[in-house]
């Protein structure tokens, strides 16, 4: 034996040449790396995601593969991605959901069932209106902010916020029953 020899590992001496990897015979494995990627996963459309996401991967740069078996290589492909995607998501901070019904979101400086229930109209009033109108209403109305600050807020001059704010409230005027001035 000579010293190079003795320097390799025997799995090194003993494997077949590296091939490259054909593109042409990867989706003879797609159904493989979805049932994979489902288990670990453990959703249809998380899966979906992965096996598209390991494709590309492998798809990015030429790969070069020692053995015969493309699909050992794609598992650990799938399996290496999947374990990247936790690490990232573990990584980026997680904002709770906000509630299916925001009406649950109770109002607590609301005296009494009857006040509670005009809050609701209202807030569903607001809600109804065009983006524009909501939004300036709630600026000045809701948040309390100066009509100055709210045209800084949502980038728009004050005269604009001035004359959204009145025809928002005249909206919400008229679709709480009331009539509309001038």
């Amino acid at each position: 034996m000579t010293a190079t020899e003795h320097a390799l590992p025997r799995t090194a001496s003993l494997s077949a040449p590296a091939r490259r990897l054909d593109p042409n015979h990867l989706g003879d494995h797609i159904d493989r790396l979805y049932r994979a990627a489902w288990a670990l996963c453990g959703s249809r459309e998380d899966a979906e995601d992965l096996v598209q996401e390991t494709y590309a991967r492998v798809l990015q740069k030429p790969r070069m593969l020692r053995s015969e078996e493309d699909l050992g290589y794609l598992l650990r492909v799938l399996r290496n991605t999947h374990f990247s995607r936790l690490r990232a998501a573990a990584r980026r901070p997680r904002a709770d959901p906000l509630p299916d019904e925001l009406d649950r979101i109770e109002d607590r400086n609301i005296r009494g069932p009857e006040a509670a229930l005009h809050s609701q109209e209202i807030y569903a009033s607001i809600a109804e209106l065009p983006d524009s109108f909501r939004e300036a209403l709630v600026a000045i109305d809701v948040v309390g902010l100066s009509y100055r600050e709210a045209a800084r807020a949502l980038r728009v001059r004050e005269a604009t916020i001035t004359t959204r704010l009145y025809r928002a409230r005249q909206r919400l005027a008229l679709a709480l029953g009331g009539e509309s001035t001038g």
